[in-house]
């Protein structure tokens, strides 16, 4: 659907589209800078398809000297940017803006140097997350943060949304990677923030660029962390006959002491669409699927294989299954990281959720949106980052039905609700985009987000980074009727300006 924004979001500006095309033509070759209807329709959407918007310009530099130069004009014209990287984002965070620019990054491919002495890599915004590790393979390297989408996603977007992975639990986000950025500013200045070093003096403005979505300023380069290939990994795949009694065991295996690299859950319906996708031979009969990785030194690894094998048949596992090769292993993962794919081929469209809730409480919410998805009249596969409690709920629905989408949106924003109400966040990795503006208003009191907006204020005072997402306004927040809950007064003289 053409996504409408809310009123409180909306950012006006009168500038004529053709005297700005003469003002960016300048600085640009004729192919980077698109402007006729054929050419903007691919760019209409991020991997949240349900909204879409055309934009006015889309252009494409080249150079750091070219971004500056966009940014300088947005600025001087009054004109709204959103940069987009390779468009995965799920949460519409690359969503376009009708009267504004989008300024891809799609040609910012090279990866600048690999560093094996320092153990860091330096490249650019528009770099494949994979070809990174792809690079740095030869040294004994690669690069921890690994999204299901790592095929296509890149650096930039990932720094973006501070993105995970499967392998998160153990080795951390995006920006527990992260060494360094180069930020352009919407006044066409370059700010490097972070160095080479583990630390660097002043505030940590590096990990508040990290899942900025874009709203502080665009990023041109970025330098991260290397790890060495650990020596042996080893993977086990358990099954269990409710998805209730795997959640519980997905705690149990923390409890027990264990820093798995690896802690998945996945549903009936998730297993069985991924079964018939690729053939990692998952058992089609179980109501859900823990996959479980440890590695490190292989005197640990069989050590820890038996622990964790022990605590997930304790924890009610009907079968488990161990890799007994490297192909068996890769295998156990490909089919885990299939799954969007191969819930898309089952006929539905999918919304795909992202909160974060205490491992302790897994149980107890995959209950709930069990019993929601019968309320709501919509099915629901989940696959998700148990060992951190990072759940992706996919709503399935026909997105032709416009019942459907707005069942499937509000059974979202329920969930997202429910995961607040147990003591955990909106969202884990995919940022806040357009798609969680209201239950942002769930979890973040008035004051709260009065000093959300009170920094975005400082990078980009005339708010044309990206307007409208991340951050919900507070006059969206008050009819949403969600300020109240945290207590906080409605209006506050210090909020009104918000």
């Amino acid at each position: 659907m053409n996504y409408q924004p809310h009123p409180a979001e909306r950012i006006a500006h009168h500038t004529d589209r053709a005297r700005f095309l003469d003002s960016l033509r300048p600085h640009f070759p004729e192919d980077a800078v698109l402007s006729e209807p054929e050419d903007l329709r691919p760019y209409e959407c991020d991997g949240l398809s349900a909204y879409r918007v055309v934009p006015w310009l889309v252009v494409l530099p080249e150079t750091v000297e070219q971004v500056l130069s966009v940014l300088r004009l947005c600025r001087e014209h009054g004109v709204p940017v959103v940069a987009r990287g390779a468009g995965t984002g799920l949460s519409g965070g690359a969503l376009p803006v009708e009267n504004g620019v989008l300024l891809s990054l799609a040609k910012f491919t090279r990866i600048l140097a690999i560093d094996p002495d320092n153990r860091c890599a330096r490249v650019q915004p528009g770099v494949r997350n994979l070809a990174v590790s792809e690079a740095a393979a030869p040294y004994g390297l690669y690069y921890a943060p690994d999204p299901s989408s790592q095929i296509a996603c890149t650096i930039g977007g990932n720094v973006a949304e501070n993105a995970g992975g499967v392998h998160c639990l153990k080795y951390g986000l995006t920006v527990h990677n992260l060494l360094a950025v180069q930020l352009a500013t919407l006044d066409g200045e370059l700010v490097t923030l972070g160095g080479g070093g583990l630390d660097a003096p002043g505030y940590d403005l590096l990990a508040l660029v990290c899942g900025s979505e874009g709203l502080l300023g665009v990023i041109v380069e970025i330098t991260v962390k290397l790890l060495p290939l650990p020596p042996r990994a080893q993977a086990v795949l358990a099954a269990f006959d409710s998805i209730e009694t795997a959640g519980a065991a997905v705690a149990a295996v923390i409890a027990a002491g264990l820093l798995p690299a690896g802690l998945e859950l996945m549903d009936n319906t998730t297993l069985r669409a991924v079964e018939a996708y690729l053939h990692p031979g998952y058992p089609e009969d179980a109501a859900a699927l823990v996959l479980c990785e440890l590695d490190g030194l292989p005197e640990q690894v069989a050590a820890d294989i038996e622990t964790a094998e022990a605590v997930l048949r304790a924890g009610g596992a009907v079968a488990v299954r161990r890799s007994q090769s490297e192909a068996e292993r890769k295998s156990f993962w490909a089919g885990r990281k299939a799954a969007f794919p191969a819930l898309g081929r089952l006929g539905f469209d999918y919304y795909c959720m992202d909160g974060t809730i205490p491992r302790r409480h897994l149980a107890g919410v995959l209950r709930r949106i069990g019993e929601l998805s019968g309320e709501y009249g919509l099915g629901v596969a989940n696959v998700f980052h148990a060992g951190d409690g990072n759940l992706h709920p996919l709503i399935l629905y026909h997105a032709n039905s416009a019942d459907e989408l707005a069942r499937a949106e509000a059974l979202g924003a329920r969930i997202l609700e429910l995961c607040v109400e147990v003591g955990g966040t909106v969202t884990g990795e995919h940022g806040v985009g357009m798609e969680k503006l209201d239950p942002m208003c769930a979890q973040f009191s008035g004051p709260e987000l009065a000093r959300f907006h009170a920094v975005k204020q400082v990078f980009d005072p005339q708010g044309l980074l990206n307007p409208g997402k991340g951050v919900p306004s507070l006059n969206r927040c008050a009819e949403y009727g969600a300020i109240h809950i945290h207590g906080g007064c409605w209006p506050h003289p210090e909020l009104e300006r918000f």
